[in-house]
């Protein structure tokens, strides 16, 4: 029994010894496998950070390169496309600086000149309006709206009491305006009866710029840049009207002298856009830049 007990005991502390040994030499091998892994790891994704840092650099250069092709190539696409014509902005509630620049930066090159700059005020004034007989106000509101488009781009010597009437900025000479480029700020939150003078203002504006403009070639564009939200695409379209939704890019700017010289259609870069540019080659016969007569 002794020798047993013995025996027994000595099998079960070289058993647990084993064990301990096992354990340092299991966890000294397992951390250098850890080690090990997590090295390998490392020292793979910065290889995968380096190669994709030198992509970016790659790309960057590649753009860089085109938008400098682009930049180069713009004048000769657009030089004297609209050669002494006269265009107008017609900004309904309020306009921006930024977009005031990106439509410069297209008339410029193109050869025409910003003749006018009228902001629209939104919601109409509630001053009385000159009405006629049995007009409601609206009517003559309505009325007023088609006289003011019409005057922006024909003149009149009513132009002065209208202006004062449906503008809150106005600068320029009326009259003589070959094109019309029309923005859209309109207030938030305008419901009863502001909302429905805005909308009649809105409508009659635009309905007396086109009567007023008989040459298609050069007609009313609605516009807008990349980040005008919400979107009055889909509004202009409504009223029969191109648009172009980049003007603060050198391809809405592009768009926008071609859309302004006669093409057809909505373009830039967002979902309501048919096309980025429109065919950049006049229809044979078609001069878009022909020198307006003096």
């Amino acid at each position: 029994m002794g020798y047993s007990s013995r025996y027994h005991a000595a099998s079960l502390a070289a058993v647990f010894l084993a064990l301990a040994v096992g354990i340092l030499i299991g966890v000294g091998f397992g951390s250098d496998i850890v080690n090990g892994t997590a090295d390998d790891l490392e020292e793979s994704l910065a290889s995968d950070l380096d190669d994709a840092r030198a992509q970016v650099d790659d790309l960057e250069a590649q753009l860089a390169e085109e938008r400098d092709f682009a930049a180069a190539l713009t004048p000769a696409v657009v030089e004297n496309r609209l050669r002494g014509r006269e265009i107008a902005i017609v900004a309904l509630g309020g306009l921006d600086d930024t977009l005031t620049d990106g439509i410069r930066g297209a008339l410029d090159p193109a050869g025409a000149k910003l003749q006018e700059i009228a902001v629209v005020r939104e919601p109409p004034s509630r001053e009385p309006l000159e009405r006629r007989r049995r007009e409601s106000r609206a009517e003559a509101l309505e009325r007023a709206s088609r006289q003011a488009g019409r005057a922006l781009v024909t003149g009149g010597p009513r132009f002065d009491d209208l202006r004062a009437a449906l503008f809150s900025r106005y600068s320029g000479e009326p009259g003589d305006i070959d094109g019309v480029v029309v923005v859209r700020d309109r207030p938030g939150g305008l419901g009863g009866t502001e909302g429905q003078d805005t909308d009649t203002v809105e409508d009659g504006l635009i309905d007396g710029i086109q009567s007023a403009l008989p040459d298609r070639r050069l007609t009313a564009v609605g516009a807008e840049a990349t980040g005008t939200d919400p979107s009055s695409i889909a509004w202009f379209t409504d009223r029969d009207m191109a648009s172009v939704d980049n003007v603060d890019q050198l391809a809405g700017k592009v768009a926008l002298v071609y859309v302004l010289g006669g093409a057809d259609g909505q373009y830039g870069v967002k979902d309501t856009a048919d096309a980025l540019l429109p065919d950049l080659l006049a229809p044979s016969g078609l001069s878009f830049g022909a020198e307006k007569n003096p």
